[in-house]
């Protein structure tokens, strides 16, 4: 890794932190100095912009207010994301796929029990509208783009590629805001500091749409962004915008705007709030030719691919791969800086170390508990059987094979630990979720299962009473096991959130094929194209009965569940209950799995075995029989389970003390 790459991470989170290169720059931001004066004046920019190295720090700072998806920091500086907090808590846990059990959160605390409101402060919201760096952004995105020309021995080409980045920073913060708010206020210009009187209002759903759509046709065509960075260019630049990933993001932002949320017959809080009649939260009608737009972008973005190469879903290695091989080939291609499926990627400093470290949590949270993002039994029944075929728990324990819904083997040669393990599920189930009995660690350089397996039943090493208390780490019977990789596969490794993945955009086209041209064949391709990578077969083929062919529910149905498996914990699942109005998988009340280890004569054994010290204990053969028990989830029940899902909640409210401040918020129906 050359140094330039290394400065680039160090100064991204310094950046983050609230210090370092951009502390002396004049700034106004919504929050508590949204209608005051900036400091300062045109000195500052004047030093900045009289630099070629100062404009490139300048910039590079921008990049570091991106948005980072897993909470890795509990930091108490004024302009630290609230969503990069862990006390805050990631807002998939609201889906239906994983529930939280840290009550340390405001999500556990919040948002379960229902007491949200627009009264919040720090780490009150899930993305808080003056919490997450993004209106920091687009004030220095402007700043650049209206001081970049002027940057005396920078080259024309340099000029018009950062001028590029920054509308991409621009739109991609927008584009965050606009999924938890609708129509936001739009800025065209910085803010000098001068002016006494500031009215942004909010502007609708079309044309916050439009103004982010403009910022990344501008930057697609204006010539200055590369297609991708490989070799030389990825250690100095890789995290930076490319084309690739600007048209990725463009085809996100309009299956977000096509979607029901805000393309319908009627808002979704009824059509009499305020901000529904003034057209901040949805369209104003149903269009149809929104999701023309979608498919328009998809298509443009997979003929670039097909013209320009590079990108592509990474496969298993050999002619006939084990699942084990599959699921290595999954797990690489989304965690791997260099990967070919990550279209852009977001970085901060530090990286997985033993025993943890102050400036990267993610990992140590998960050990201890905190993290206790635990994939509910609805989440794991998601995945199919390692062929494609659906998995019927009523069907699985007909035939007795429930021992096997997760893994079989065998012992040879008198040892007493598995071997010659087959995965006999969806591969990325198990890189998705930490289930019973599967070894601890799947290896980095190479697909090789290792390590004692996981004892998650009930007594066991790692699960303890937890499933029964229903607390913290394995209180569902499960852990998350994404982006965490176990105990040791991801020590030491570059860590980075993937913002876009390939896999995503096949199943964006293929949503759009379906929504836009009714196209069940060629959106069939996109989806099977997917599966296949992780040797599933397809779809229609594996699931006969549902008609996938000519039934547009079954297959968007589908599509969404595949999404849940593909992109688990990337944020998918819960905007795509958002954007279609779900609020039935929200009210869900959901469950857990109970596991108890049998001895020979059925009867259960809440022991350890590799830390035992008695007939059951490590010198007993690996538990391979087991009682499974299906519980409902009480600790902490969400109000939406039995009071119904309020339709306030598809989006955030706006802080009262910012629509107070009177530059034209106005509320999000229901708050």
């Amino acid at each position: 890794m050359k140094q330039k790459y290394k400065w680039f991470v160090g100064v991204m989170m310094a950046g983050v932190l609230g210090i370092g290169t951009t502390s002396c720059v004049d700034e106004i931001k919504f929050g508590n100095s949204f209608l005051e004066k900036a400091p300062g004046g045109s000195a500052t920019q004047d030093t900045i912009f009289n630099s070629v190295t100062y404009t490139r720090q300048f910039l590079n700072t921008c990049y570091s207010r991106q948005y980072y998806g897993l909470p890795y920091v509990n930091s108490s500086v004024d302009d630290f994301p609230d969503s990069s907090n862990p006390y805050t808590g990631k807002f998939d846990a609201l889906t239906d796929c994983w529930q939280l059990h840290y009550s340390g959160t405001t999500v556990y605390n919040s948002y379960y029990s229902g007491t949200h409101t627009a009264n919040y402060g720090i780490r009150g919201d899930i993305f808080g509208y003056t919490r997450e760096g993004v209106w920091q952004t687009v004030r220095w995105c402007w700043l650049l783009l209206e001081n970049v020309d002027r940057v005396p021995g920078m080259g024309e080409d340099e000029k018009v590629k950062m001028k590029a980045e920054a509308k991409c920073l621009i739109a991609a913060r927008y584009f965050d805001m606009f999924r938890h708010y609708g129509g936001l206020p739009l800025i065209y210009a910085s803010f000098m500091g001068t002016e006494t009187n500031y009215q942004l209002p909010r502007a609708t759903v079309e044309e916050t749409v439009n103004y982010m759509d403009k910022m990344l046709e501008e930057a697609i065509e204006s010539g200055g962004l590369k297609w991708a960075y490989e070799g030389a260019d990825f250690n100095s630049d890789s995290g930076h915008w490319t084309l690739a990933g600007a048209m990725a993001l463009r085809c996100k932002l309009w299956q977000f705007a096509a979607s029901p949320l805000f393309n319908d017959t009627q808002g979704y809080a009824g059509g009499r709030s305020e901000a529904e009649q003034q057209h901040l939260v949805w369209y104003g009608s149903k269009r149809p030719e929104l999701w023309n737009k979608c498919l328009e972008y998809c298509r443009q973005f997979f003929n670039a691919i097909e013209a320009n190469g590079f990108y592509k879903l990474r496969e298993a290695a050999g002619s006939n791969p084990t699942p084990t091989e599959y699921r290595y080939a999954y797990r690489m291609g989304y965690i791997l800086l260099d990967s070919p499926e990550v279209l852009h990627s977001v970085r901060v400093a530090g990286y997985e170390r033993p025993g943890g470290s102050t400036t990267y949590i993610w990992r140590t949270w998960c050990n201890n508990g905190r993290n206790s993002y635990t994939p509910t039994q609805e989440y794991v029944e998601m995945f199919p059987w390692a062929d494609g075929t659906p998995f019927d728990w009523n069907e699985t324990e007909a035939e007795g094979k429930l021992n096997d819904m997760f893994l079989t083997g065998e012992f040879a040669n008198g040892e007493n630990t598995l071997s010659n393990l087959i995965l006999t599920r969806d591969p990325r189930l198990y890189e998705s979720v930490i289930v019973n009995n599967i070894p601890r660690n799947l290896g980095w350089s190479s697909p090789k299962m290792s390590d004692y397996p996981w004892e998650l039943w009930v007594g066991g090493t790692d699960a303890k009473t937890a499933p029964v208390l229903e607390n913290m780490r394995f209180a569902t019977g499960y852990d998350n096991m994404k982006y965490y990789l176990s105990d040791s596969d991801y020590e030491r490794q570059p860590i980075h959130w993937a913002y876009l993945r390939l896999s995503d955009l096949f199943l964006t086209y293929a949503e759009a094929l379906l929504q836009a041209e009714n196209n069940f064949t060629d959106a069939l391709y996109w989806v099977n194209e997917v599966r296949a990578r992780v040797g599933l077969g397809k779809l229609e083929e594996c699931i006969p009965n549902k008609n996938l062919t000519t039934d547009k529910d079954a297959l968007l149905e589908e599509i969404l569940r595949e999404r849940a498996c593909e992109l688990g914990m990337e944020d998918s699942r819960y905007f795509d209950l958002i954007r279609y109005k779900r609020a039935d998988r929200f009210e869900k009340k959901l469950h857990g799995l109970l596991i108890y280890r049998l001895d020979d004569a059925g009867k259960r054994i809440e022991k350890p075995w590799r830390d035992g010290t008695d007939e059951f204990g490590k010198n007993a053969i690996q538990p391979t029989r087991f009682e499974y028990e299906r519980f409902e989830l009480h600790n902490r029940a969400r109000v939406w389970w039995t009071q119904g899902f309020d339709s306030k909640w598809y989006l955030s409210p706006f802080p009262q003390n910012e629509i107070n401040k009177g530059y034209g918020l106005i509320q999000n129906p229901g708050w």
